[in-house]
């Protein structure tokens, strides 16, 4: 998942390290995380959004989320379609 963690560490004048420790995670977690290798649980990204102050839900790019939500409508269709 795309975020902005590294370049709100950056701004914040933070190492990896720093953060890590702040968290309660390790390096390796940040340096995840900061790839988009690894989706922090949502626990991390609050704890994440408050060391860095900065909003979680802006931080993190949910967009490809966004195509996984159903709605009612959806499920309607589906069970009309089958009758």
């Amino acid at each position: 998942m795309n975020n902005l963690v590294k370049a709100l560490r950056i701004k914040r004048r933070m190492t990896q390290s720093e953060l890590a420790y702040c968290c309660g995670v390790s390096r390796q977690t940040i340096i995840s995380i900061e790839k988009g290798v690894f989706s922090p649980s949502l626990s991390l990204a609050y704890k994440l959004s408050r060391v860095l102050d900065f909003g979680m839900e802006d931080m993190y790019d949910f967009s490809p989320l966004d195509k996984e939500i159903r709605t009612l409508d959806d499920l309607y269709e589906e069970k009309a379609s089958k009758v």
